[in-house]
C-alpha cells in the first residue's frame, strides 16, 4: 500500500506562488517540482481565494469552538468509555480471557 506523500506549507506556498506569476505553464511545474497538475491548480486557487485574509487583520487560526459543541463532544465520549467498557466486560465472559478496563 502506496502512502500520500505530505507537502510543507512552504512549498505549496511557494509552488503556488510560481503558478500565480504564470512564468512557467501547470505541466512545466508539475514536472519541475515533481507533483501533479491538479494539486498545484488547487494550491493557486486557494491562495487567490484566501489572500485577503491576509490583510483582513484579527485573523484567527484555530476556528472557535462553542461550548454545546464541547458539551457534545464530553457526551459522545462518556458513551464512548461505557460502550468500551461494557465490551471488555463481555469479552472477558465469553472468551474467558482476562480483558479487564483500562
Amino acid at each position: 500500500m502506496t502512502k500520500r506523500k505530505r507537502y510543507s506549507a512552504e512549498f505549496k506556498a511557494r509552488v503556488a506562488l510560481e503558478a500565480i506569476r504564470e512564468e512557467l505553464t501547470t505541466a512545466e511545474l508539475a514536472r519541475k517540482y515533481g507533483v501533479h497538475p491538479t494539486m498545484i491548480s488547487g494550491w493557486k486557487r486557494t491562495v487567490i481565494e484566501n489572500m485577503a485574509s491576509v490583510f483582513g487583520g484579527a485573523a484567527s487560526a484555530e476556528p472557535a469552538i462553542s461550548g454545546k459543541d464541547v458539551e457534545k463532544l464530553h457526551a459522545k465520549i462518556g458513551q464512548l468509555v461505557v460502550e468500551r467498557d461494557f465490551l471488555a466486560d463481555a469479552s472477558s465472559l465469553i472468551l474467558g480471557t482476562g480483558g479487564g478496563k483500562r
